[in-house]
């Protein structure tokens, strides 16, 4: 991550994406895990809650999010009606610990908010997801310096149509705004509205 010395002092306004970028997005999901597998012990008593979070959390950590009810349901094999709970989770999870902003990221917001310049957080997928890991984030009282905008109510990256509203709603040239991103689609989104991207790596 960059520091914000490194940064072109003539930015005004600073977008970020939310996970992987500000925090570790394996941080929300694995807590999930964790409560679907307690959920589903406390009602079926089968299985072990931590034989299922364990299985959870490796198949994620090997293949990613991607069909995990289903391979777990299948190893398991607990019934297609808790896929809804699943999914419910994910959006809804009153999570055991808080999330933590990666170090680096933390002190770049509160070296911009110094700054008195613009934080945008700019994220894509599910926005009721998105939202549930911003509310149970600790934020250290940035929270009231930070504007949210979903771009699944815009339109998906990499179309630009977010980033530009956002440009057209504050006063902002593309050369006044730098994206923070860690993924292809990040680094199209930004480029096809014209700012600068950094791909962000821990």
């Amino acid at each position: 991550m960059l520091t914000y010395s490194e940064i072109d002092s003539s930015k005004k306004a600073f977008i970020f994406e939310l996970d992987n970028v500000l925090f570790p997005e394996k941080d929300y999901l694995l807590q999930v895990y964790y409560l679907f597998a307690s959920f589903l012990e406390y009602v079926e008593a089968f299985p072990p809650a931590p034989d299922l979070t364990a299985f959870l959390k490796k198949a994620y950590e090997n293949n990613g999010p991607e069909l995990l009810f289903d391979k777990a349901k299948e190893v398991f094999g607990f019934d297609e009606k808790y896929r809804e709970n699943f999914k419910r989770l994910h959006q809804e999870a009153k999570l055991p610990l808080k999330l933590l902003l990666y170090k680096d990221a933390l002190n770049l917001l509160q070296e911009i908010v110094v700054d008195r310049k613009d934080i945008f957080i700019v994220t894509g997928g599910d926005p009721l997801q998105q939202l549930n890991k911003i509310k149970q984030t600790e934020w250290n009282g940035l929270e009231k310096y930070l504007r949210v905008y979903f771009t699944d109510e815009i339109a998906q990256k990499p179309s630009p149509d977010a980033l530009l509203h956002i440009l057209e709603k504050y006063s902002l040239k593309a050369e006044d705004v730098m994206v923070f991103g860690c993924s292809k689609t990040d680094a199209d989104f930004a480029k096809n509205a014209g700012t600068d991207f950094v791909r962000v790596k821990y």
